[in-house]
């Protein structure tokens, strides 16, 4: 055995997330603003559901697309919200959270030289996943002058004859931008005049602060053309659980199924039952986490301006990304020096992209009496850091 390793993989880039929280883990005192994980517990009467299941010996596989009355609940959700209606019989499958539903996704349409558009910055599994399923990842490098939205024109300017999805990963990790009514319209009409695919990751969908969300499935003659993908990680507080779910035309469900069938089997039993009780009686905690977490990018946002430190005002998730072009570090060097004489840990924003270098990510699922400790520090850091470059502001 002299090569046992796939060269696809070893070319692959390890997470730039993770490697910052190795260090923070073992640092005595030390803040993490790192992982995009809510520091919210999962809403009693959910783990209450989980745990009735466990009791009435409810461990079975379930049907390989998921529980029917998660499978229906997923369906009145989305039509409730967003007012889109998908078949629970075959246009619905759970998967193990949004990220399995992203790769198997991927794998059931793509051929080999297929052409797959991930604006960035963006969540880091796009272009991995992309390339896992054989295609050729096609970068578009969204501007900070435009709050990260993806242009018309910028999407023209990467489709080819070999195109075949475009990603739509809004509201945005890592930057908090949304994508408008208005701004998808145009980007529809591209996607339906160069008969391409769209895979709209909206596992925030429910976390913005500006206007609700709307889903590119809901414009005309879009749903043949989504594959809509969300879960209950971020929502719910339902990270550990790892359930997600993906809606698309049946032609392309049953495939995605065939897949997940022969690599999965199911999702989790147990928190598919809970799911249930999430979808059915969890708007008010929705509401609870969407509240509170407003109030910490209210405050980050305002901390920022008055440090005078760049970041455009971010209407989803739950990130900032605020630009330290101005002290000639790269971002993995700032984060590295912040959080080794700040003991604070901040992701670089390279880590999602190329075009992200200059800015930090930073998550605000953590409570406000971590955030204004962290923002302390930040501005310790950033005044010495100031004084020693003789940067005025």
């Amino acid at each position: 055995m002299t090569k046992p390793l796939s060269q696809k993989v070893l070319n692959l880039k390890p997470s730039g997330i993770r490697k910052f929280f190795d260090i923070v883990s073992e640092m005595k005192d030390a803040i993490s603003l790192g992982v995009g994980e809510p520091d919210f517990d999962t809403p009693w009467h959910i783990r209450d559901e989980g745990i009735y299941a466990l009791e009435k010996g409810k461990t079975f596989y379930t049907s390989n697309a998921g529980l029917k009355d998660l499978r229906i609940e997923i369906s009145n959700y989305i039509k409730r919200t967003q007012n889109v209606a998908y078949n629970p019989d075959n246009e619905i499958l759970v998967t193990v959270g949004g990220s399995e539903a992203i790769d198997i996704g991927l794998r059931a349409i793509i051929n080999p030289k297929d052409e797959v558009i991930i604006p960035q910055p963006s969540y880091v599994s796009y272009e991995p996943c992309a390339i896992l399923a054989n295609a050729k990842p096609v970068i578009i490098n969204l501007k900070s002058e435009n709050d990260f939205r993806l242009k018309p024109e910028e999407l023209l300017n990467a489709i080819t004859d070999k195109t075949k999805v475009l990603i739509l990963p809004y509201p945005n990790n890592p930057t908090g931008a949304i994508m408008e009514k208005s701004d998808l319209e145009p980007i529809a009409k591209i996607i339906k005049d160069k008969d391409i695919y769209v895979m709209s990751d909206e596992i925030y969908s429910a976390l913005t602060y500006k206007n609700t969300h709307t889903s590119i499935a809901t414009l005309d003659g879009m749903k043949e053309r989504t594959i809509l993908i969300n879960g209950f990680s971020k929502a719910y507080a339902m990270t550990g659980w790892r359930l997600g779910y993906a809606c698309a035309p049946k032609e392309i469900i049953s495939q995605m199924t065939k897949i997940h069938q022969y690599a999965i089997m199911c999702a989790p039993t147990t928190s598919q039952y809970a799911a249930v009780d999430a979808l059915k009686n969890g708007d008010k905690d929705v509401e609870m986490m969407r509240t509170a977490y407003n109030q910490r990018r209210r405050f980050l946002i305002d901390a920022f301006k008055k440090m005078n430190l760049e970041c455009f005002e971010p209407y989803g998730a739950f990130y900032v990304f605020p630009c330290i072009k101005e002290f000639n570090m790269t971002s993995e060097e700032f984060a590295t020096k912040f959080l080794l004489e700040e003991k604070v840990a901040v992701v670089p924003g390279s880590a999602f992209g190329e075009c992200g270098e200059g800015f930090l990510r930073l998550s605000y699922a953590y409570s406000i009496d971590n955030l204004k400790i962290a923002i302390e520090r930040l501005n310790n850091f950033i005044t010495k850091l100031r004084k020693q470059q003789n940067i005025n502001k």
